[in-house]
């Protein structure tokens, strides 16, 4: 509730937490967003996001109606993004329904920019700056005739998120350098550092929640997944596929996994209670944790390196045709993703800019993470940036990821062997492409 003068609201139905992935931010048409009052007649805005999006938590929504007081601000959140994109798929070709605004979480763009992008404004028409946003997370927004269809919010390079008193119990180093050296540039390494845990281990906790999050890390290492450069299905002949499933399989043959579905409320539950010790831990993943383990685990999680650099989510914001006020929806997504908001987001809530600007802002390369141990998140995350593959994205990556992610599932539940849970994964994804 809006504590000043005015009788603006922020409304939130269903409020959301996160799926594959994340956080907002990215870039701007004017230097401060503010129209000043009286420009306009009073309009309300809606918002469409999954998960916990960061927007509202970090205040920029009251932020931006502090400086436009004519606008109202109503977020709609789903828990899971599979719920939320489905839901849009339905809606677009109706108009019914659509919020002004609607998130595009990164497996999802290519469809947005491709086939549905029709249904979104292009920011070009409106003289949207995109010139600070990262080459390559720009590209992902636009269609193949030039049409900027999604504003960048955040990235995910990714990290390894662990518990220090987990580790200390086990008699692993608790130092991040030195866990960082565990596992340096060689995920089998990782699997080494959790079988040695699990071996001293008396906490009960497991090594890493789930074979699916352990996958995604290190797929998301290599630039080729399931799609070619020339848009071919090509996820079983993928060396990164092929690599990210025997390490997960690795994990799971080894019961180094929680056995978690990830972005459930049992994820969630397994998080606060300490059922493992290490996750794959993109940027937007930092508030995750913290509003997921809380006051509890605060003195228990510190950062490190991944392995090998990737980025694992990120997502856009799209303004859609359907929108009763596009001016001013193109004017609130702009000003959402600014440097300024991006950089402002990274430190309220850890989502890593995809403004390149933004990624030079002090207060970004400055950063530290209290609930972390004083992580300098900044210098790191920075760093794991830097050595980010483009990923090639395809049309139905969330179908395939999805597929991959329901098999290792069923191995760690059902204890299936890697080759007859591979067999089952892609017998699925294959029948879900056929659709």
């Amino acid at each position: 509730m809006r504590t000043t003068h005015r009788k603006r609201t922020i409304r939130t139905a269903a409020v959301g937490l996160a799926a594959m992935m994340l956080t907002a931010t990215a870039c701007s048409s004017s230097d401060d967003g503010g129209s000043g009052s009286g420009d306009s007649d009073d309009i309300t805005l809606t918002v469409g996001v999954f998960g916990q999006f960061g927007l509202e938590e970090a205040g920029l929504y009251e932020e931006y109606m502090e400086l436009n007081d004519h606008i109202t601000i109503e977020q709609t959140s789903t828990q899971e993004n599979a719920d939320y994109y489905a839901a849009l798929l339905t809606r677009l070709p109706t108009g019914s329904g659509l919020m002004d605004i609607q998130a595009i979480e990164v497996a999802n763009i290519f469809e947005a920019t491709n086939e549905l992008g029709q249904y979104f404004v292009d920011f070009n028409d409106h003289d949207v700056d995109t010139g600070h946003f990262l080459d390559w997370k720009l590209a992902q927004g636009t269609d193949p005739d030039g049409k900027v269809v999604g504003l960048g919010t955040d990235t995910g390079p990714m990290g390894i998120c662990y518990r220090t008193d987990f580790f200390e119990e086990a008699g692993l180093p608790t130092d991040r350098e030195e866990v960082s050296a565990l596992w340096a540039d060689d995920w089998s390494a990782y699997i080494e550092a959790g079988e040695e845990f699990a071996e001293n281990t008396t906490s009960g906790a497991k090594w890493v929640d789930a074979g699916a999050g352990l996958f995604n890390a290190v797929v998301n290492s290599f630039p080729e997944r399931f799609y070619d450069e020339n848009g071919e299905v090509v996820y079983q002949e993928s060396e990164g596929v092929a690599t990210a499933w025997d390490i997960a399989m690795d994990a799971v043959e080894s019961d180094l996994t929680a056995k978690h579905d990830l972005f459930t409320p049992e994820w969630d539950r397994g998080m606060a209670n300490g059922d493992f010790a290490t996750l794959s831990c993109p940027a937007w993943m930092l508030g995750y944790i913290q509003d997921k383990s809380g006051d509890a685990g605060l003195g228990s999680w510190d950062f490190a390196h991944a392995p090998v650099a990737g980025n694992w989510g990120g997502s856009f914001l799209t303004v859609t045709e359907a929108s009763r006020h596009k001016d001013e929806a193109v004017k609130l997504a702009a000003w959402l993703t600014a440097p300024e908001q991006q950089a402002k987001l990274f430190t309220e809530r850890g989502s890593f800019p995809s403004s390149e600007e933004a990624m030079g802002f002090p207060e970004v390369q400055e950063a530290s993470n209290e609930y972390f141990a004083d992580a300098p998140i900044g210098e790191l995350f920075s760093a794991a940036a830097q050595d980010i593959p483009t990923l090639i994205v395809g049309p139905r990556d969330q179908v395939i990821q999805e597929g991959l992610a329901n098999g290792l599932l069923t191995a760690e539940r059902q204890g299936a062997d890697r080759d007859k849970a591979w067999e089952d994964a892609v017998k699925s994804i294959e029948n879900a492409l056929a659709d």
